[in-house]
């Protein structure tokens, strides 16, 4: 986790020095280990630094191999070995303990921007190339690190923070209306390459650019490919493997003694930690790992406590239980003082994450989170049994409905019926009316309604086998999920970081046959069996029936509404209910409430 800023002026004036220092002194908060800049002549970079390896040397940026070309990235490669050998073989030399920005660069001055495609990892980056006056930036292959950047005029400023970018005085504090009606409409912004202010853009996940003195050019060097099923000779096979891959992400995310997990009492994220425990056992007698679980004992009592103490004493691991039943009620945002780069729809879940990994950070500054199979091992077994059908393949169609009897013991075409009906079920419980609430000429000039119902559709690929599951993943779930990782982080000086997402691992995962792999995350069952406690692994998927939000309001209410003046632009704020009776609801009249507390914010600073 590191800050990374910089300013090119396409027009060949110099940069701004004192404002370089501004925007460098800024990201002070992501980086607390160290501050440097670089500037010459139309050019400066500025780089923030925080230690979370302990077993590379120390990464001092803007870095450069030669003086005339320069770098600044907030990056964790991974498959280091690998690209090493690469490199090796084509005559460059880094070193055993080379940083990863090093690393970074050296792949550049090999391939140029072709480096991206031997680059694995979370990663965000910008090489000033000054033989050929060139800046060139690239965001990894699912956006878990952001990239913001404006172009007012002949000037690029970028950052791995949006507010960074802000600081720019040529840079507007116009809004992005299409952005806002996003929020409104949905929690999160849809379109992957803009923000909530109209000047300032996302370089999207799996894309770089690169701007010289006459051209810009922005291309996607990477898109998850659709593969064919996986087919191995033995079910071992496939546990293996999985087993495998899971083994080298985990290690790759986790270079350093002191760890956390966040843990639930489900299947995954206590994966993580098995595997964890395991990699740091046969590296150190003396590692700290931590497993860290979020619990309501009033307000929604519920058997995480119990599930995830079992896999705790299981692993001989500790465990810190955060317990979050007098977190700030939704009712009580007047007394929260939180700025956030773009409106959140409940800022005092904002400040309570905020605090909480801001505590947590004292134990270690890596934090694995279990997020990624609920979508990649996605049962979709309709679509599995007619590509088999297509494709003539009757020996393969017949393993899989045998193999799907024999490794799930309850009757398939009763159990799929329920599933298929509790499926349909939900979808009608989780949805949405077009809120009424909304401004008319807004909806109008903004076409709301169209985007409503694009929103509404849900995603669909044309992957023969995994359509749903794979097309999840171009979602804009994921942006909004990393970006509350990555600020939630940075604010406590710590990583969140995503093993089950690592490339390597999800292509896997997405090119599964799905029976009888993808049934109750039966891969993940299989090769967790001699590793998680039995009762863990036997445990159906379970979900809180009662928002603890919910709660909260039923018992203190809403916040009370008190517009601003910008508001009114966007939402007629004597429509927007004073009561809810479920989550749904709960979620739609949060929106306004949280933009109007974020345009108050916006107006004072």
């Amino acid at each position: 986790m590191s800050g990374i800023a910089g300013i090119l002026n396409l027009d060949g004036s110099p940069v701004d020095g004192r404002l370089l220092a501004r925007m460098t002194e800024y990201l002070g908060f992501r980086g607390r280990d160290g501050q440097g800049m670089h500037a010459v002549g139309n050019v400066g970079f500025g780089h923030t630094l925080l230690k979370v390896v302990e077993d590379c040397a120390a990464d001092e940026q803007p870095f450069t191999l030669d003086g005339r070309s320069w770098i600044v990235a907030d990056a964790r490669i991974d498959a280091r070995h690998d690209l090493v050998a690469a490199l090796l073989a084509r005559d460059q030399r880094p070193g055993a303990a080379a940083a990863d920005a090093e690393l970074i660069l050296r792949a550049y001055c090999t391939w140029g921007e072709d480096c991206v495609a031997h680059l694995v990892g979370d990663f965000t980056f910008a090489i000033w190339d000054g033989p050929e006056r060139r800046l060139f930036c690239a965001r990894d292959h699912l956006g878990v690190k952001p990239f913001f950047y404006a172009q007012p005029g002949r000037t690029i400023v970028f950052s791995n923070t949006l507010d960074c970018v802000r600081l720019h005085p040529a840079v507007s504090r116009e809004l992005n209306d299409q952005a806002v009606a996003d929020f409104l409409l949905f929690g999160a912004n849809q379109q992957h390459d803009t923000t909530t202010f109209r000047d300032i853009r996302r370089l999207p996940p799996a894309h770089c650019i690169s701007w010289s003195l006459e051209t810009a050019r922005q291309r996607r060097y990477w898109t998850l490919p659709v593969e064919e099923p996986i087919s191995f000779k033995r079910a071992a096979d496939y546990t293996e493997r999985f087993h495998e891959l899971l083994r080298a992400s985990v290690s790759d995310r986790l270079r350093t003694t002191r760890a956390g997990v966040l843990m639930s009492g489900g299947l995954d994220s206590p994966t993580l930690a098995a595997v964890a425990v395991n990699l740091m056992r046969e590296r150190s007698s003396t590692f700290a790992l931590r497993a860290i679980t979020s619990v309501y004992d009033r307000l929604i009592p519920h058997a995480e406590r119990h599930y995830a103490g079992l896999v705790a004493k299981h692993l001989e691991i500790p465990i810190h239980y955060d317990v979050r039943d007098d977190e700030t009620s939704i009712a009580d945002w007047d007394r929260v003082a939180v700025h956030t780069p773009e409106p959140v729809d409940n800022p005092a879940a904002f400040v309570a994450g905020a605090e909480f990994f801001g505590k947590m950070s004292a134990q270690g500054r890596v934090f694995l989170y279990g997020e990624g199979p609920d979508n990649a091992l996605r049962y979709e077994w309709r679509p599995y049994l007619s590509h088999l059908v297509a494709a003539r393949r009757f020996g393969a169609l017949l393993r899989a409905l045998s193999s799907d009897l024999v490794m799930h013991p309850r009757v398939p075409l009763w159990s799929l019926a329920r599933e298929a009906a509790g499926a349909r079920s939900s979808e009608r419980r989780w949805r949405a009316e077009f809120p009424r609430w909304l401004n008319e000429e807004f909806v109008r000039t903004c076409g709301c309604l169209e985007r409503w119902e694009e929103g509404r559709r849900a995603p669909s690929s044309t992957h023969p086998v995994r359509p749903v599951g794979y097309a999840g993943f171009s979602t804009s779930v994921w942006p909004s999920l990393f970006e509350d990782c990555d600020i939630h982080g940075a604010l406590a000086g710590a990583e969140i970081r995503h093993p089950f997402l690592d490339v390597r691992l999800l292509q896997y995962l997405l090119a599964l046959p799905a029976m009888p792999w993808c049934r109750n995350k039966l891969i993940i069952r299989r090769a967790m069996k001699t590793m998680l406690p039995r009762e863990v692994l036997r445990r159906k998927k379970t979900s809180a029936r009662v928002s603890p939000d919910l709660a909260r309001v039923a018992a203190a209410g809403l916040p009370r509404l008190r517009p601003v003046p910008a508001l009114s632009r966007y939402v007629n704020a004597r429509e927007v209910p004073s009561a809810v009776t479920s989550v749904v609801e709960l979620r739609a009249v949060l929106r306004p409430l949280g933009l109007n507390f974020w345009l108050q914010d916006l107006s004072e600073n």
